[in-house]
């Protein structure tokens, strides 16, 4: 299971601008509209909905929202840059600029799950995050996104 096969290239927003935790989940779900053709709305409610259990702001600048979605009939994941970092609640206190959403069918199983663990380990690394903020282009994230996972599994 790689990164590689729940996202594609239409599904990284570079260059994103956001205020709050809300306009970024927004941003995320405004991509994801788009490269999944599903309704924005209803993708910023589900990751609202699970933001309010707790926050996915898993540190380092780094969250990793998602949801599971009716409409979609396997994992799909939208990626995020945001221009400057935004509060976001998340376990370390520092505010986020990197958001990898993770969106799962309705009656998905366990796999959700262990996406959430691939996409989390990948960006613990700092290389990948220095490597992420650096990047030039939203097909040069997806490039790294695809490779980084291709080559840990290897």
């Amino acid at each position: 299971m790689d990164i590689g096969d729940w996202l594609n290239r239409d599904a990284v927003g570079f260059r994103s601008s956001a205020a709050n935790k809300r306009q970024a989940l927004a941003a995320a779900a405004e991509i994801g509209a788009r490269a999944l053709d599903l309704d924005a709305g209803e993708i910023l409610e589900a990751l609202m909905e699970r933001e309010q259990e707790g926050s996915t702001g898993v540190g380092q600048g780094v969250a990793v929202p998602h949801a599971r979605l009716r409409g979609l009939d396997r994992m799909q994941a939208v990626f995020v840059r945001l221009d400057a970092p935004v509060a976001f609640d998340a376990v370390d206190d520092k505010p986020v600029d990197l958001i990898f959403a993770l969106f799962a069918p309705a009656d998905a199983g366990p796999e959700h799950l262990l996406a959430l663990a691939r996409a989390s380990r990948l960006l613990r690394k700092a290389e990948v995050r220095e490597r992420l903020r650096q990047a030039h282009s939203a097909d040069a994230i997806y490039a790294l996104l695809v490779q980084e996972t291709e080559s840990s599994a290897a």
